[in-house]
């Protein structure tokens, strides 16, 4: 699945599925699962049917899978020229977005 070219709603149907794709990888119940992320059955269930959750239950789930490395380049700013990499590290050091010139 192309992420760039799908919706929202696609996005988060493939996560789930994903998700419940490792979890089954690992011969885990959902029960089991819910229970080592500290999560309801219905908030793993939501999960992985429609890839409906918190951010905090993604993290609980994707670190319950020992899958949190794959999270290590999750909006990593990459950087392929040297501007990139100035423009990058300004962006570090700025503390607040630019504010919005006036018409």
């Amino acid at each position: 699945m192309v992420f760039t070219l799908s919706s929202h709603i696609e996005i988060l149907s493939t996560l789930g599925a994903r998700l419940r794709a490792q979890r089954l990888a690992q011969a885990l119940p959902q029960r089991d699962l819910a229970h080592m992320a500290g999560l309801s059955l219905g908030a793993l269930r939501k999960l992985e049917q429609d890839g409906q959750c918190s951010l905090e239950t993604l993290v609980r789930v994707v670190h319950a899978l020992g899958l949190a490395n794959e999270l290590e380049d999750l909006f990593v700013l990459k950087r392929q020229s040297i501007a990139q990499m100035e423009q990058a590290q300004a962006v570090q050091q700025r503390q607040r977005a630019p504010r919005r010139k006036a018409p």
